[in-house]
């Protein structure tokens, strides 16, 4: 029986990686956005907005599956707890969270306080815990990038990076199979890399020199004022920069192949696969 599938954060990186995978699926995929129609594959566009109730009821309506992820900028979540009791209110069946990394070992992360409440909630559920987004390299630092350097304060601390669209995979696996209700997957790539080693593979597959630099923590987060992000978000990746150097970041896992049957995407793959959006004028 094909089920319908509703897909919040819908034309974010691993929302956009979801619906391009189930595209293979038997699978009615309803996607969100607060201005639809959004961009890409998608069966149905609803209008949806966290923090405005009034438009739950028709994104939810004849939902079995649930991708629910939490926008950045909700550090309270008390608003995505109501939208949970509402899915399973009106039937919802499973729901896969997209958490992060290291999230059931920091109750102060809104992650784990939305993990929780999701596995209380009744729904056949499944977190995806993901390392950082190999797709970030270009997403948040493509400019320095293609200008030959990445500026992030990382120190000499490895990082696991994940690609997104694997991370989509995983996600699509789990919303189309009860198999998984129950379980945590712990997402990373095949290898955790260096800031520096980043930058070595980026200038063998570009063709260009890239530099890694590691500035300190005030002077990045200037930096990324001086381009216009917010203090909230330049404060939230200086943690996560933080994490990294401490040593923290760097932990290896098979989830992904478990649950897909294949490797992985290294950094290496990300690179020659976004070339074309990184050459120089």
């Amino acid at each position: 029986m094909t089920e319908t599938v509703l897909v919040t954060g819908a034309t974010g990186t691993v929302g956009s990686a979801l619906r391009a995978e189930l595209v293979d699926y038997d699978a009615v995929v309803r996607a969100t956005a607060q201005s639809p129609p959004g961009d890409g594959p998608a069966d149905e566009w609803v209008t949806f907005d966290f923090e405005k109730p009034e438009t739950w009821g028709a994104a939810l309506a004849a939902v079995d599956a649930l991708f629910l992820l939490r926008p950045p900028e909700a550090s309270r979540v008390g608003r995505l707890r109501e939208f949970v009791d509402a899915a399973a209110r009106v039937g919802v069946e499973r729901c896969t969270v997209l958490s992060v990394l290291g999230a059931d070992r920091n109750p102060l992360l809104p992650h784990r306080r939305v993990e929780r409440h999701v596995a209380a909630s009744g729904l056949d559920w499944t977190f995806l815990r993901p390392s950082f987004f190999t797709q970030n390299l270009t997403e948040v630092h493509g400019e320095s990038l293609r200008a030959g350097e990445i500026a992030v304060p990382a120190g000499d601390g490895e990082t696991s990076f994940v690609d997104a669209r694997d991370v989509g995979a995983v996600a699509a696996r789990t919303l189309t199979d009860p198999g998984h209700a129950g379980t945590a997957c712990d997402l990373t790539g095949p290898e955790a890399l260096t800031y520096s080693e980043v930058a070595a593979v980026a200038s063998d597959v570009l063709g260009y020199p890239v530099e890694y630099t590691d500035p300190s923590l005030p002077r990045f987060v200037v930096g990324e004022l001086r381009h216009g992000r917010p203090l909230g978000y330049a404060l939230v990746m200086s943690g996560l920069y933080t994490t990294a150097r401490l040593g923290l970041a760097g932990r290896v896992t098979d989830d992904v192949g478990r649950v897909l049957g294949r490797d992985p995407r290294d950094v290496r793959t990300f690179f020659e696969d976004y070339a074309g959006e990184l050459g120089q004028d």
